[in-house]
């Protein structure tokens, strides 16, 4: 079976020459879930931007995450996920939208992360002038930090229309009864958490909470942290994973997640362009049921 390297090399190739030929629509076009509270359609695979954006005036990196974006439209993609915590990554991402003047295609998904309620509107107004927007698709309360605070003064923003959505994340399992609570007492619009084919404790409560509550789930950690993908890089993957179409471990990673149907949304980090093409072919074609996901958890353990 191909290798991953030569695989991503030349599917990045064949994006690229796709890209050239826009007028010609994608016979496979990443596929939409609605979001729960609006029923507005949301591409499945997004990009993170943890690390991997956070190249400061890096101009060789920033070509190159000018690629990735370029990669995530062309695959009909939206959703750029960041956060201040992630370094350079909103400063980055806003200029590279602005310059490239994509900021139709993107949904711009960030996060406050601070105490107390000044504080909070300083960063989230700091953000926007990052982003270089007047607006943001999805403000998050990153961690559950000061959650009641900031949770009174998005409900105040998503009425003025600086926010169109509101919600909180977290990325580690031993936060879920916490989350659990957020989810049970307050009206949200996303909630955004860790879940992997390694890492099924969303699936207990928190997935199907956020499915009867009709809360948007955007995952975050796909691949166990990057862990996963790493202990994966020398093993042959599946002859099974030809029933979802996947060629890759990643692919077939995002496809376990994907497969719940309680998940809006993946974000899966990457600075590099064929990383973005291998993932966004996970927006594609079947999803695993049960039985097959359990294969797959199966295949990694």
């Amino acid at each position: 079976m191909t290798n991953r390297r030569d695989f991503l090399r030349l599917a990045a190739a064949a994006l690229a020459t796709q890209a050239t030929h826009a007028a010609e629509p994608s016979p496979q076009p990443m596929h939409k879930r609605p979001i729960p509270s609006t029923n507005e359609p949301l591409p499945v695979v997004g990009c993170g931007t943890w690390r991997t954006f956070d190249v400061a005036d890096d101009p060789a990196r920033r070509r190159e995450l000018a690629e990735v974006l370029r990669v995530l439209f062309a695959a009909g993609g939206s959703v750029i996920d960041s956060s201040p915590m992630y370094g350079s990554s909103e400063a980055v991402a806003g200029a590279l939208l602005a310059q490239s003047h994509t900021r139709e295609k993107a949904f711009i998904a960030t996060k406050v992360w601070t105490d107390g309620r000044a504080a909070g509107i300083a960063q989230m107004e700091q953000s926007m002038r990052l982003w270089q927007t007047d607006r943001i698709d999805l403000m998050q309360i990153h961690n559950l930090l000061d959650w009641r605070t900031h949770l009174a003064t998005l409900r105040d923003w998503k009425a003025a229309g600086k926010v169109r959505y509101i919600g909180v994340t977290h990325y580690t399992s031993s936060a879920f009864p916490q989350v659990e609570a957020v989810l049970r007492s307050e009206r949200i619009d996303f909630v955004q958490i860790n879940y992997a084919a390694n890492d099924r404790d969303a699936e207990a409560r928190l997935l199907p909470l956020a499915a009867e509550r009709g809360v948007a789930v955007i995952v975050n950690q796909p691949f166990g942290g990057g862990s996963l993908l790493a202990s994966l890089r020398n093993r042959p993957v599946p002859a099974f994973a030809g029933e979802l179409g996947c060629t890759s471990w990643a692919q077939l990673l995002l496809k376990f997640v994907l497969g719940n149907p309680a998940v809006t949304c993946v974000i899966p980090g990457t600075g590099r362009p064929e990383y973005m093409t291998d993932n966004a072919r996970a927006g594609i074609g079947v999803y695993p049921d049960a039985a097959m996901r359990q294969r797959i958890a199966d295949a990694v353990a």
